[in-house]
């Protein structure tokens, strides 16, 4: 962190008047970051967005909602097609263009060279240089409201240089492990790093106010503790705000009012803790003078689109891509299949990256699925899938070195109604989405 604080420095502190909502954790965070991004656009704001990694373009990653009433798209309802008839602009909506981040890159780009140049050791990594850019960005784009998502933990993460107003947790489990530690304790503490005391400047509020996912009890603990460190006031989902299914949809009970007949695109039970856990975010901004209303919470809530979850790309065969990437993760979305699709056999492509917890993720698809494909990515971080074979407990699996020819495999073997889920790693589910976009066939 000390590397990107040192570049802000040189670039003038572009975050500094940020107003920031900051979210960490180890699943859900992306969902949770969206949901409270389009809320905020609904109740009339400028929103800048920040997410990682991305799919199929890192130019996703950075994105600026223009309020509703400006975007062009007044109340109609986003296309909910297969990917043959959407674009992705739909889905990343407010993505920085190509024209923009060249500009910025020329601008950045001596400012960079300059900078390593004095440092010792070291240099800016893709993360630092690309988060520097996003706060200039949202600077220059005169947002009203920035959400960011940590990259790795939250302490020493590079989006950490920031002054929230609010920041989230969402549930935290083993991950990363060979930085952020082996014990869930330890994986707290790097996340629980984005409470701290902010200095927003003439803020209305002069506590970080804190919103808490459910989480394990140690983590839990680790919170609690560091709220009371530093005076933050915590709020936590399923004691302070609490969300329950309906006939109509879902309600929530939030820290100022109570939201009834609210419905999501994103299927599984465990969205319905990342939205309440968004809206308890964007109710935190009351404490700062600013009210979101019910309706802005409802449409905001409904617009919201957040490809590559649990998200259907093929009908016949039924093909579902979802980046879960721990075991917690892969667990959620075993329930989310069970309680949304129908199929008569079940065809795994799974890909994960060398630094996940791939025996535990194993662990949760062993005896679940009836044929598995193992796979990799184009990335360098991934796991082979001769390694992945060896946490299989029976002979379903076969090893395919790329996730085009898993696909093309799977898509052979699969009857009309079987079903194809491809998951352990957003860049596997990114390289699956550009296949059915027709960018790779």
């Amino acid at each position: 962190m000390k590397r990107t604080e040192g570049f802000l420095r040189l670039l003038g502190q572009p975050q500094r008047g940020l107003k920031c909502l900051h979210i960490a954790g180890s699943k859900g965070k992306g969902s949770t970051c969206v949901f409270a991004a389009y809320i905020l656009r609904q109740a009339g704001f400028r929103v800048g967005l920040y997410t990682s990694p991305h799919l199929i373009d890192f130019r996703e990653r950075i994105r600026v909602l223009k309020p509703i009433a400006d975007s062009g798209l007044g109340h109609r309802r986003p296309n909910h097609g297969l990917l043959a008839s959407r674009t992705r602009g739909a889905d990343f909506e407010g993505m920085i263009s190509k024209r923009e981040l060249a500009g910025l890159v020329n601008r950045l780009q001596p400012r960079i060279e300059e900078y390593n140049r004095n440092l010792k050791n070291s240099s800016l990594t893709f993360f630092e240089a690309y988060t520097a850019l996003a706060f200039l960005y949202f600077k220059e784009k005169k947002v009203d409201f920035a959400v960011l998502e940590t990259g790795l933990g939250g302490r020493l993460d590079a989006t950490n240089t920031v002054d929230s107003l609010a920041c989230a947790i969402t549930p935290i489990s083993y991950e990363h492990t060979d930085k952020l530690g082996n014990t869930l304790r330890e994986i707290a503490v790097e996340k629980a790093g984005i409470i701290k005391s902010h200095n927003v400047t003439k803020s209305q509020c002069p506590r970080l106010i804190v919103i808490s996912a459910p989480q394990e009890k140690e983590a839990l603990a680790v919170i609690r503790k560091r709220c009371r460190q530093i005076k933050a006031r915590l709020f936590e989902i399923g004691k302070d705000v609490t969300c329950r299914k309906t006939k109509r949809g879902f309600s929530i009970k939030g820290i100022f009012g109570r939201y009834d007949n609210l419905k999501i695109r994103l299927l599984g039970e465990h969205q319905l803790i990342n939205a309440a856990t968004a809206v308890g975010l964007v109710e935190a901004l009351r404490f700062f003078k600013v009210k979101i209303d019910y309706s802005s919470i409802k449409k905001g809530l409904a617009e919201a689109v957040w490809p590559g979850r649990c998200e259907v790309v093929s009908r016949k065969p039924l093909v579902v891509l979802d980046g879960a990437q721990n075991s917690a993760s892969i667990k959620a979305l075993k329930e989310a299949i069970k309680n949304n699709f129908e199929y008569k056999k079940l065809i795994l492509i799974l890909g994960i990256s060398s630094d996940k917890d791939i025996s535990g993720i194993c662990r949760q698809l062993n005896g679940w699925v009836n044929q598995a494909i193992l796979t990799r990515a184009k990335s360098s971080r991934a796991e082979s899938p001769q390694a992945l074979a060896q946490h299989f407990t029976t002979n379903i699996h076969s090893c395919i070195s790329g996730v085009r020819e898993a696909l093309q495999r799977a898509l052979k073997m699969a009857q009309v109604k079987d079903l194809i889920l491809v998951t352990g790693s957003l860049f596997v589910v990114g390289e699956a989405r550009d296949f059915f976009s027709g960018n790779s066939r």
